[in-house]
């Protein structure tokens, strides 16, 4: 019981949250969902150090640079919009941030993920795609880095914790 006294003592002054919720100071935690009239997305999950995953879905998948990882983010995207003609989820953005402030976005990776989401399907008020994001990170402190969510083309970012 003292022990996890002690752990909790120790771990705010590391972990002090800056700025407001959903900030990359103050990120909300993986399964919030972030929303606006056209779009809710939800993280579902954060693998890092995906490697052999991402080596078992495709035989023409390289290796991370060396200095990197593949990491999955398993993410659920539904429309929510009211467009006749529907909307795609290849439209919003789901990026990662590095702990020193350097934006990787999945479309930077060629490597196909393992239950690959299906950003190019056209869905309709209410459709919904889950599946992964392979994005190719800088393996020093990657778990320390941020998810940032764009729910659509001139959405605001909102951060999420990427552990």
């Amino acid at each position: 019981d003292s022990s996890s006294n002690g752990a909790a003592e120790e771990k705010p002054a590391q972990e002090q949250p800056t700025g407001p919720d959903g900030t990359r100071g103050n990120p909300f935690p993986i399964g919030t969902i972030v929303e606006n009239d056209e779009w809710a997305v939800t993280i579902n999950s954060v693998t890092f150090g995906a490697n052999d995953a991402v080596a078992a879905a495709n035989q023409f998948n390289d290796a991370p640079e060396a200095g990197h990882e593949y990491v999955l983010i398993n993410v659920t995207m539904t429309y929510k919009g009211d467009d006749s003609d529907g909307g795609m989820p290849a439209f919003v953005g789901v990026d990662y941030g590095t702990p020193d402030g350097v934006t990787v976005d999945y479309l930077g990776s060629f490597a196909v993920a393992p239950d690959a989401l299906n950003s190019m399907s056209t869905l309709y008020n209410g459709g919904s795609v889950t599946g992964n994001l392979v994005l190719q990170v800088p393996s020093e402190n990657a778990s320390a880095g941020v998810i940032v969510v764009r729910p659509g083309m001139i959405a605001d970012k909102t951060f999420i914790a990427a552990k």
